[in-house]
């Protein structure tokens, strides 16, 4: 017997159905609620779920959907079948407020009323934030 290849295309789109179902169960959202705080449109999440893409989701977009869900992007890579997606991390009760914070400045960004100079500000720190050199504790 042969073993069957499932494609990235319907690995994620198996794991977006889910994430749906887990949206509209536990917080009672709708595709257009999840676009909404996602920020990712509704037409890409229909496309995701028929498994209707030839070049990879974009990667900021992904992000964004799985912060929003609270969701570790390392499931997404692993259904996309990215390489070096890693374990998936468990979250610590810690990580909540910043997963809240993180989730503001992504609603931030993809909210159309926000001024691009101030998402390009966001942007540039965000930058800066992930470049500077972690400081130790001594």
């Amino acid at each position: 017997m042969g073993t069957t290849e499932v494609s990235p295309q319907m690995a994620f789109a198996r794991f977006v159905r889910r994430a749906i179902d887990d949206a509209r169960e536990e917080r009672g959202w709708t595709v257009t609620d999840l676009a909404t705080h996602t920020g990712v449109g509704r037409s890409t999440i229909f496309r995701w779920l028929a498994g209707d893409w030839q070049d990879y989701p974009e990667l900021a977009k992904v992000r964004g959907f799985c912060a929003a869900l609270d969701m570790p992007v390392a499931a997404a890579f692993r259904a996309l079948g990215l390489p070096d997606a890693g374990p998936i991390p468990r979250r610590r009760a810690e990580d909540a407020p910043v997963e809240a914070d993180v989730r503001v400045i992504l609603e931030r960004l993809a909210d159309p009323s926000i001024p691009a100079e101030e998402k390009h500000h966001i942007r540039d720190l965000l930058r800066y934030l992930a470049r500077r050199p972690v400081r130790r504790a001594v």
